[in-house]
């Protein structure tokens, strides 16, 4: 039988902004439990982000699908979702402080344990996580899926996040060659760092809708059912040792 997952909304500000996240949990699970952030594709927190909230519910954690952007803000517009998207990153102190403050209000809900921390981040919002981990934000663990290449934070300092990155080989977006310089930088700094690369397999990998959205967008995207459940099945395994 499939476990309850309650599912409620959670808001907190940043700057002028109200932003607002999917918390979902397992109402029936005594105790505190380790948090996982769900960290949005550029297209906002959509139901397949609430989804994945859902899924690490299921797997015993909290999910938190968090806001970037402010007031939920979802789109289906490819262009559209890179002007939110290329809006977040041109403040970048501004975004830090969004997932900051996501980190900080979900800490507060009754059923997290404040000291354990994961997350997990999709095409954009698996950039923002690097980043986040390469700005001294600490995760107790890490996981990155099609996350594109270009525009990582720099690194700040010593990094005490370990990584699992869960790439295409034939992502344009996010080049083998690129995807193993990152990973080999943020190792000099101190990180664990894992990539797992899915030979002929492209962007959004994990995201059963996008073959829809590249013959909309004419986008180079293409879901992968193979590559989404070994990625998701190696991430809970990383969770579990990690997080518990």
């Amino acid at each position: 039988m499939a476990a309850e997952i309650r599912t409620e909304e959670l808001e907190y500000r940043s700057d002028d902004r109200t932003m607002r996240g999917l918390v979902a949990f397992n109402p029936h699970v005594k105790g505190p439990r380790p948090v996982v952030l769900v960290v949005p594709e550029f297209w906002g927190r959509t139901a397949y982000m609430e989804k994945r909230a859902r899924d690490m519910a299921e797997a015993g954690y909290v999910g938190f699908a968090i806001d970037l952007y402010g007031d939920g803000k979802v789109t289906e517009d490819a262009g559209e979702a890179a002007e939110l998207m290329n809006e977040a990153l041109s403040d970048f102190e501004a975004l830090k402080t969004r997932y900051r403050l996501a980190i900080e209000a979900i800490k507060r809900h009754d059923g997290v344990d404040a000291e354990s921390l994961g997350a997990i981040g999709y095409c954009f919002g698996g950039s923002v996580g690097l980043s986040m981990a390469r700005q001294g934000v600490r995760h107790d663990a890490l996981a990155t899926f099609h996350a594109g290449t270009s525009g990582l934070a720099p690194i700040a300092g010593a990094i005490d996040t370990p990584v699992r990155i869960f790439s295409g080989a034939e992502d344009p977006m996010a080049p083998v060659d690129e995807v193993e310089r990152i990973a080999a930088e943020m190792r000099g700094a101190g990180a664990h760092v894992e990539v797992t690369v899915y030979p002929g397999v492209s962007h959004a990998f994990t995201n059963p809708g996008a073959d829809d959205k590249a013959r909309k967008f004419g986008l180079p995207l293409g879901y992968d059912e193979q590559a989404d459940r070994d990625s998701f099945q190696k991430t809970i395994a990383f969770f579990h040792d990690r997080l518990g």
